[in-house]
């Protein structure tokens, strides 16, 4: 007999009216013109011409059953809808459509501070978590010196939250969501406010709840961490949910969206581009150490990428740059303009091109995800593509027929001389 779900989501879909101010009251004023303006509102519904709002699906029929002790992480873009499908499982947010049945307590960190009272201090706050989580005092006092050691703000402990640093607030609430042992747990990738020694520590206590049992809800764009903590992965896109299964094939699926086979990239309305941001990018090239477009490159050969944009405004980039990271969203290598000797800032009027030569990287065999963004004198981003790029080093061999296995560790393949006696 099969057990129920912890967590089980049907259709659900989430939408919201774009433009819409918060409901506040009234002045006088204001409740007389509305009075007065009913007539022609009504008039405008009649005729089809009354709905200028515009509406906004952020999650489109989404349906996931989540096991008891299962960890799925759920990945996707900047907009797929990852952090609103959190919160109607908190229940912060109601879904427009569709059901969710949860089975458990559920302790959640979807963004800082929340559930927590700014006037209260640190020690206040951890026993008002508590009780929101149904526990009662004596259980929480049980765990309070763990909490207290884990976060690190022993210190600030009888001090108001509202006078904690937001790396301050991290640090507790998370200490108070994985100790305090709720039957799921979700974590949205508020984890990055964090520094890289509370990170870590964070992803270690989260293998050790994996392993215990609970069920986790885990989002992050980290894919190393979603292969190291997760037992199953889910792909959201748009909304909708366009993928779920090993996590492995997700995390493949997800990187390497969008490949374009001949190195030649249309990037006007790429799918991996960042939200709100303008589009300028227009194409990406990449070329061998030929000066053939192609998507791979050899260990040790140079790499050109080829950058096009195109913008109806005048543009001034301070910065052009890139970065590539491996299939576990790890960092390999990073790019940047400003690194020139003239250090000029890079005009985009109508069209223009960038030529970057990355030369002999020594990158090991495998794929990587390309990332590009353009930044103005401010340091704000102008446009970012930051998934759906992705290029493969192949090895040195000349036969194509003979595949050599791709190393299973290190990131850098040196160049190195060998020699050898044989009597």
């Amino acid at each position: 007999m099969m057990s129920n779900p912890a967590i089980r989501i049907q259709h659900v879909g989430k939408e919201y009216q774009l433009g819409v101010r918060e409901t506040r009251y009234a002045t006088l004023r204001e409740s007389l013109l509305s009075v007065a303006r009913a007539p022609w509102r009504r008039f405008q519904q009649l005729s089809g011409r009354g709905n200028s709002r515009g509406q906004f699906w952020a999650l489109k029929d989404v349906s996931i059953d989540v096991e008891p002790g299962e960890v799925v992480g759920i990945i996707g873009r900047n907009g797929a809808g990852k952090s609103t499908l959190l919160k109607i499982l908190s229940q912060i947010t109601e879904p427009t459509v569709g059901e969710v049945q949860i089975r458990g307590r559920v302790g959640s960190l979807l963004e800082v501070g929340t559930g927590f009272h700014p006037e209260l201090t640190g020690r206040e706050n951890i026993f008002l978590n508590g009780a929101i989580l149904g526990m009662a005092r004596a259980e929480v006092k049980c765990k309070f010196d763990e909490i207290v050691d884990f976060s690190g703000v022993e210190e600030f402990l009888d001090t108001p939250v509202k006078r904690y640093s937001s790396g301050m607030q991290v640090r507790l609430a998370f200490a108070v969501a994985a100790h305090l042992e709720p039957e799921i747990l979700i974590v949205d990738e508020v984890l990055a406010v964090g520094d890289a020694e509370f990170q870590n520590k964070c992803l270690g206590k989260m293998s050790k709840v994996a392993g215990s049992g609970r069920t986790v809800l885990f989002v992050t764009h980290n894919m190393a961490a979603v292969e190291n903590l997760c037992s199953r992965a889910c792909l959201l896109a748009g909304g909708q949910l366009v993928a779920t299964g090993e996590v492995g094939d997700i995390v493949q699926r997800y990187l390497g969206a969008g490949l374009d086979l001949a190195g030649d990239i249309d990037l006007r309305q790429h799918a991996g581009r960042s939200a709100r941001c303008r589009s300028v990018f227009s194409r990406l090239r990449i070329l061998n150490s030929q000066g053939e477009l192609s998507p791979s490159v050899r260990v040790g050969e140079d790499i050109q990428f080829e950058m096009h944009f195109s913008s109806s405004a005048r543009v001034s980039a301070r910065a052009l740059g890139f970065r590539i990271v491996d299939s576990r969203g790890l960092l390999i290598i990073a790019g940047n303009s400003r690194h020139r000797q003239d250090d000029r800032p890079f005009e985009v009027n109508g069209v223009a091109t960038a030529t970057c030569t990355v030369v002999s990287p020594g990158i090991v065999p495998g794929r990587y995800q390309l990332q590009l963004f353009l930044r103005n004198s401010t340091t704000a981003i102008i446009d970012e593509i930051e998934s759906g790029i992705e290029f493969e080093v192949l090895p040195v061999h000349i036969d194509p027929t003979v595949r050599v296995p791709h190393p299973q560790r290190g990131i850098i393949s040196p160049g190195m001389n060998w020699s050898f006696v044989c009597p």
